[in-house]
């Protein structure tokens, strides 16, 4: 189980907080209703904050990595795979694909050295 930083989390109602700020989770037992689900201990507050969601599902968005995370990180690994298959091109492959396709694989490859650098 791992915390991912700096990546907020939806307590309910409009109520944000950054996951690794999160000290506890604690259902509320008592009093417990609509828009009163769960404590929520935040760093550097002395009262917990109540939240509108239920225990389980606020720990699960704490520690599961956001989705556009996953997507980015599959989306690195296609163009260093690409980057790769590229680098086995032959210059007159290139030259064909380049004046017959209109595909310049050296602009490709540049541009996808930019972004994987980035």
């Amino acid at each position: 189980m791992r915390i991912q930083p700096s990546v907020l989390v939806h307590l309910g109602y409009g109520k944000y907080v950054r996951s690794d700020q999160v000290t506890a989770v604690v259902p509320i037992e008592e009093e417990r209703g609509p828009g009163r689900r769960t404590f929520v201990n935040v760093q550097g507050q002395s009262a917990p904050l109540i939240a509108s969601r239920a225990e389980d599902s606020i720990v699960r968005d704490l520690v599961q990595e956001p989705r556009e995370i996953i997507q980015s990180r599959q989306q690195q690994e296609i163009l260093r795979d690409l980057m790769l298959d590229l680098g086995g091109v032959n210059s007159t492959v290139r030259r064909i694909a380049r004046d017959e396709g209109g595909i310049d694989l050296e602009r490709l490859e540049r541009r996808i050295q930019e972004v994987l650098e980035d």
